[in-house]
């Protein structure tokens, strides 16, 4: 208990899946915890079950496309809890599984905007309140899709891959700052995202289960939590020395 005690932390995307388990875990470990999002009754339900544990959370309306909004709220959270130590760059989506070739322009974008244009405006707004703390860590959610290719959605193997990049980038930017940025790839956690795609797997969702869990060496997929206990140093000062790197979480995928 207390690994991020009295730390500031704002964590995108954090109603659902990998998110919601990174709030859950911060929380615990007595983080006060920003929760934001766009499903606002699910955020709000995540700072319900952060507060009826005794945690300290608050849920914040973000769109991270928006620099108005991202702006706005990151100045409300240093309002309500005096400064910010953490950022978590989880808001994503998967967007089309389309060759290239037939990909339109708007559904590039689309995911372009949310995973790394989001991680970039959320970055460039919240570096200023950690040069003001002396310090602080951005966490970057990229994926295994952000490392090795695969024969399925092109706009979010770019955005990953931009994101992986863009963190070891910020990583040596603002190193004299004492502002660590790492990324974090997840492979295949069962999260909505995930279960999302398994709905649209023409032998149903058991067959794709089979499938994915035969392409891992640990041999199942992985959870929520997996992830957030990574976040989680990251985020804490056991990580003090690390920046600029990649904690790949992916059951021995790319080891492969």
């Amino acid at each position: 208990m207390g690994r991020v005690e009295g730390k500031v932390v704002i964590v995108t995307g954090g109603a659902q899946g990998i998110g919601q388990a990174a709030c859950l875990l911060l929380a615990k470990e007595g983080a006060k915890v920003a929760v934001t999002d766009i499903l606002d009754s699910a955020g709000s339900e995540v700072v319900s079950e952060i507060k009826s544990s005794s945690g300290v959370a608050q849920y914040w309306h973000v769109d991270v496309t928006s620099e108005k909004e991202v702006e706005q709220v990151f100045a409300d959270v240093y309002k309500k809890f005096g400064k910010i130590d953490v950022l978590v760059n989880n808001a994503g989506i998967h967007g089309v599984n389309k060759p290239t070739d037939e990909i339109e322009e708007r559904e590039w974008y689309e995911v372009m905007n949310v995973n790394a244009k989001g991680a970039f405006l959320c970055t460039k707004h919240v570096i200023p309140y950690m040069k003001k703390a002396g310090g602080g860590s951005i966490i970057d959610l990229s994926s295994i899709y952000g490392n090795v290719g695969a024969e399925d959605t092109p706009p979010y193997h770019a955005s990953k891959g931009a994101v992986r990049l863009m963190a070891k980038t910020d990583a040596i930017f603002y190193a004299k700052h004492k502002i660590r940025v790492n990324s974090v790839h997840p492979g295949f956690i069962w999260t909505p995202m995930v279960e999302h795609v398994a709905h649209t797997y023409p032998e149903g969702v058991e067959a794709f289960k089979k499938r994915i869990a035969g392409l891992l060496p640990i041999g199942h997929f992985g959870e929520p939590n997996d992830v957030a206990f990574g976040i989680l140093y990251l985020a804490s000062d056991e990580s003090k020395f690390v920046t600029g790197s990649e904690l790949v979480i992916d059951g021995g995928y790319t080891a492969q």
